[in-house]
């Protein structure tokens, strides 16, 4: 078996604000541009991998656009850098172009949507791991849970674009329609084809949804959704699958049980609170398992991570 991966020569690099539109109840889209040094560094850029963005001298919204419940934090001051993966990167002759998905979840995602068209922003990366691809795979099953959208979409438009003999299907869950972070549903003649989701339509990929409350697709949890798919397709040879999952850690533990009691081999992205993002403040640790060992050993996200492998990942939910 080989899989193939690389990790880009990671660096503080300026660089340069496209775009930045709302797309949907709290979620925006950032678009940046790299060049020079920083275009090389990103174009090498691997789905999974993240960037360390510093927003503490983005400007707070007026107060009309803050919303109720951050009224009394809003004017925190952000003092650390904020991990974000990329949806897409594109090489664009001298010039990388990066965009990431964010969501509004307290004083430094409010400050990013002050980000404006021609400002300047400072990230350090490509940091950590990204997924591991695997040629031999001949279906990748990518999972998405919640704010777990950014780097799935990456890595789905590199399976497609680049390994055409792995098909590709993609189920995606929230607690509810309106948490799902994408920007719209297809027609009702697409849904029936298996083609829910545009941001996975465009490159032929068709994908499920899966909701808490039932408001959109799948009535029930995601992982409840992949096994259902899983029993109505028992003829395919769990060796020539792979799982890809990104999104809370109680869902990521539960792909990985599923993984494991179907000897599928499965990756999972991580997440952790990550103060610097380069391995030197260790507070980013994920449990592990030592091979052939009962005990574990503590591994960093940021360094190691975030994309480990499912059976290696000592989950205590």
């Amino acid at each position: 078996m080989s899989a193939v991966s690389s990790k880009s020569i990671r660096g503080v690099f300026t660089t340069s604000v496209i775009s930045n539109r709302q797309v949907g109840q709290r979620f925006y889209k950032l678009k940046l541009e790299f060049s020079g040094a920083a275009a090389k560094a990103f174009a090498g850029f691997r789905p999974g991998q993240f960037i360390q963005l510093d927003l503490s001298s983005a400007a707070i919204p007026s107060y009309e656009k803050i919303p109720e419940d951050l009224a009394d934090t809003a004017k925190r001051q952000v003092l650390l850098r904020r991990p974000f993966s990329f949806t897409d990167v594109t090489i664009q002759r001298d010039k990388t172009v990066a965009e990431l998905l964010y969501r509004i979840v307290g004083p430094a995602t409010l400050r990013m949507t002050t980000l404006s068209a021609g400002g300047l922003v400072s990230v350090i990366g490509p940091l950590g791991n990204g997924f591991r691809i695997v040629q031999e795979k001949k279906t990748a099953i990518l999972i998405i849970g919640g704010m777990g959208a950014p780097p799935i979409q990456c890595l789905a438009k590199l399976l497609t674009t680049s390994y055409s003999d792995t098909e590709v299907i993609v189920f995606a869950g929230a607690k509810t329609a309106n948490q799902l972070p994408f920007e719209n549903k297809l027609d009702e003649i697409s849904q029936q084809l298996g083609f829910s989701l545009p941001e996975f339509a465009r490159f032929g990929v068709k994908s499920q949804i899966a909701t808490d409350d039932g408001s959109a697709g799948y009535h029930g949890l995601v992982t409840d959704c992949l096994e259902q798919w899983l029993r109505e397709n028992s003829e395919m040879v769990r060796d020539e699958i792979i799982i890809y999952a990104c999104g809370p850690e109680a869902m990521l533990a539960k792909v990985a049980r599923i993984a494991e009691q179907n000897k599928i081999d499965c990756q999972v992205s991580m997440e952790r609170m990550m103060a610097c993002g380069i391995g030197l403040c260790q507070s980013c640790a994920v449990e592990c398992r030592v091979n052939g060992s009962i005990e574990t050993v503590y591994k960093l996200c940021c360094e190691d991570g975030p994309v480990f492998d499912g059976g290696e990942v000592f989950f205590s939910l």
